[in-house]
């Protein structure tokens, strides 16, 4: 008995011979990211982004996601805070080899330097970056919008300095409204449970006939199951935070897949 046992151990421990060939056949497989790997930084308090960028994922899309720690009342340093953590973040993303990244807040870039986080990205991953403040620019004019409708959960403390970030990129924001949330750290986990039929609301309420488009800014506000609802009462495209996010990364990817239920921008563009 102690025989066979000794040698079952033996054959355990035994290397399984492999082809030479198999790391090059199974060098780009990859059994959920076969067409692309996300790579995802969020602030630590935002339960969002995921879940929205999981539900609009086709197959073959893997998403992966690392988290920017932040802490403390809304000031300046709050954002400078996030973007500290941003190297750390991407570091881990590295290791999951992701195919791009995204920087997935929307307002920290009205403070911190977009090109500043890109370069971070870049450097620690070796793929390319993108802000969703820029992807939502890209979607504006993917969409030829230039009368920004805008909503927000936000305080004034962060829209006035979304509202003069638009402007500085050349778009003109006929309205906006903010639920004033966002003051301290539970206030921005908040953000995250508002209701969805609220954009809904939001969106009504800013709509001017003038406006080309409804923007719904926040990657942590729950919105995306709205923007079809939306569009067909207001007649007129929605872009959303994390909408854009996800349609700038497919392109980056090279794909051209439409994803229908989530808005004009990701159904046509």
């Amino acid at each position: 008995m102690n025989d066979i046992t000794k040698t079952h151990d033996q054959v355990a421990k035994t290397p399984v011979a492999r082809s030479k060939t198999d790391t090059k056949a199974l060098g780009l497989y990859n059994p959920y990211g076969w067409m692309g790997k996300i790579g995802i930084i969020c602030p630590s308090t935002n339960t969002s982004i995921e879940p929205e960028f999981n539900l609009m994922a086709p197959e073959g899309i893997a998403i992966h996601v690392a988290r920017a720690y932040l802490e403390g009342a809304q000031q300046d340093a709050l954002y400078k805070l996030i973007a500290s953590n941003v190297e750390r973040a991407s570091r881990e993303l590295a290791t999951a080899k992701v195919d791009v990244i995204a920087f997935g807040c929307t307002s920290c870039t009205y403070f911190v330097p977009a090109e500043d986080l890109k370069a971070t990205m870049s450097r620690e991953t070796g793929v390319q970056a993108i802000v969703t403040s820029e992807a939502v620019v890209d979607a504006f004019r993917a969409l030829n919008a230039r009368r920004i409708a805008l909503a927000t959960p936000r305080t004034e403390f962060v829209n006035r300095r979304e509202v003069a970030w638009l402007q500085e990129q050349g778009f003109e924001v006929t309205s906006y409204h903010g639920l004033q949330l966002g003051e301290t750290a539970e206030e921005r986990f908040d953000i995250g449970r508002v209701p969805t039929d609220v954009a809904f609301r939001l969106a009504k309420i800013v709509d001017r006939p003038e406006a080309d488009i409804v923007f719904i800014s926040c990657t942590n506000l729950p919105s995306l199951r709205a923007i079809a609802r939306i569009e067909q009462e207001i007649g007129k495209p929605v872009v959303t935070s994390n909408q854009a996010t996800m349609w700038r990364c497919l392109r980056l990817l090279g794909l051209n897949v439409r994803l229908p239920g989530y808005g004009r921008l990701l159904e046509e563009l």
